[in-house]
C-alpha cells in the first residue's frame, strides 16, 4: 500500500476532517458536503494519490496530510463565500499557484457555483489538473499555464494562493488580479498590511487531522462597505 492510501481509506478520513472543520467554522456539514462532493473529493484525492507515486505533485506524506492539505483551507473558503441569488452572477475566482489543485480544484467541487480559474506554471501538475477535471467532469473550471505575473489586471472578483509568494507579496499581487476580494492564507505569519485594502475577516482554525494552526484572512478594499 502506497503512504497515501488506497481508495477505501480516503472516505473515512473525508468526513472525519468535514465534520470536523464545520464544527469549528459552525457551518453544517451538510451544506458544504452533500453525498455528489463527498464522491467528487474521494475520486480527486484517488486520481491524486495514484499520480504522486510517479511524479512530485503534492507535499502530503500519507493519506490523513493530503486530507488535510486539499480539504481543509477549501472547506474555509466554500463556507466564507456569501452564496448568490439565483439573479447573480458567479463570483469570478482565481486560485495562483493551486499546485495540484490545493485549495482551487476542491473549491471547485464544494463550490459548483463558483467561476474558478487554476492558474500553475508547471507542465507536469497542469496536465494532472487537466486530467482530474476530465475525470470529475468539470469542464467549467479552467487551467491556465503560466505564472501570476503575465495574468491581466482586474480581472477576477476575488483571488487567493497558498504558500506561492511572501504574504506581503501575495496580498500585493491579488490587489492587482482581484476587484473586491484576496484571501491570504497563513500559518504562524502575521497577516500584512497594505495601502488601500483592509482586514475584513480573519478566520482561525487547525487542520482536523494533523492539527497545524491555520488562518485565512480576508482582504477587501478600504472603501468597500462594512
Amino acid at each position: 500500500m502506497s503512504a497515501l492510501g488506497l481508495h477505501d481509506e480516503f472516505r473515512p478520513l473525508i468526513h472525519r476532517a468535514m465534520t470536523d472543520v464545520c464544527v469549528q467554522l459552525r457551518v453544517p456539514v451538510e451544506r458544504l458536503m452533500p453525498p455528489a462532493s463527498l464522491d467528487a473529493v474521494d475520486r480527486l484525492l484517488t486520481l491524486t494519490a495514484e499520480w504522486s507515486r510517479r511524479m512530485d505533485l503534492t507535499a502530503a506524506r500519507d493519506a490523513s496530510e493530503l486530507v488535510d492539505l486539499y480539504l481543509a483551507d477549501a472547506v474555509v473558503l466554500a463556507a466564507a463565500e456569501p452564496r448568490p441569488d439565483s439573479s447573480d452572477l458567479p463570483h469570478r475566482w482565481v486560485d495562483v499557484g493551486t499546485g495540484g489543485g490545493a485549495p482551487g480544484l476542491t473549491l471547485a467541487l464544494l463550490r459548483p457555483d463558483l467561476d474558478l480559474t487554476l492558474v500553475e506554471p508547471r507542465a507536469k501538475r497542469v496536465a494532472f489538473l487537466r486530467t482530474a477535471l476530465g475525470v470529475l467532469g468539470r469542464t467549467d473550471v479552467r487551467v491556465e499555464r503560466t505564472r501570476s505575473e503575465t495574468l491581466p489586471d482586474a480581472a477576477w472578483q476575488v483571488a487567493c494562493s497558498r504558500a506561492t509568494l511572501r504574504p506581503a507579496e501575495w496580498l500585493d499581487e491579488g490587489k492587482r488580479l482581484a476587484t473586491t476580494t484576496v484571501w491570504v492564507l497563513l500559518a504562524r505569519a502575521e497577516a500584512p498590511d497594505s495601502l488601500g485594502w483592509r482586514v475584513e475577516r480573519e478566520i482561525e482554525y487547525r487542520w482536523p487531522l494533523g492539527g497545524a494552526e491555520r488562518r485565512a484572512v480576508r482582504y477587501v478594499p478600504a472603501e468597500a462597505r462594512q
